[in-house]
């Protein structure tokens, strides 16, 4: 019976070893390369569900809501373009260019103003502190450097 019993267990343990060396289903490239084209496969076909469905949409709008759809657009890019104007006065006003007006993410004509305005004081003190020479006008006369013009004479004329 003891001789029975060991083989079980060394069958078992055989058996155990064998499933330990193969790896599971779902750690294999192969696995996960067929999972990758089944999603990429579903990826194509929702997009063109995603654009047959807005073809469908499209084509059920009636003329008034196209027309509302139109308008708007249009008012959109007329507030866009009221907007660009009034930055751009703004601008003008405090010498800036408009390029440099960039206030908060919830733009008004008051937040520009005041970015404006801030950038106008900046630049105008950028102005009086980094435009100065510190040794302007601090240069010798000519006729001034007599002690060195004098050393060097009799240096060079002691020989004759």
């Amino acid at each position: 019976m003891s001789e029975t019993h060991t083989e079980a267990t060394a069958t078992e343990t055989e058996g155990t070893e064998t499933e330990q060396q193969q790896p599971k289903p779902t750690e294999t490239v192969d696995f996960w390369k067929q999972k990758a084209r089944e999603q990429e496969k579903r990826a194509k076909e929702n997009a063109k569900a995603a654009e047959r469905l807005s073809e469908i949409e499209e084509s059920q709008k009636t003329e008034a809501e196209k027309a509302a759809e139109r308008v708007r657009e249009a008012e959109e890019r007329a507030q866009a373009l009221e907007f660009r104007a009034t930055v751009g006065e703004i601008a003008s006003d405090a010498g800036i260019p408009a390029r440099l007006l960039a206030g908060p993410e919830e733009r008004t004509a008051e937040s520009v103003k005041e970015h404006a305005k801030a950038l106008s004081d900046w630049a105008k003190g950028v102005k009086q502190t980094n435009n100065v020479s510190p040794r302007e006008g601090n240069n010798p006369k000519p006729g001034s450097g007599g002690d060195l013009r004098e050393f060097a004479r009799s240096v060079f004329s002691s020989g004759e």
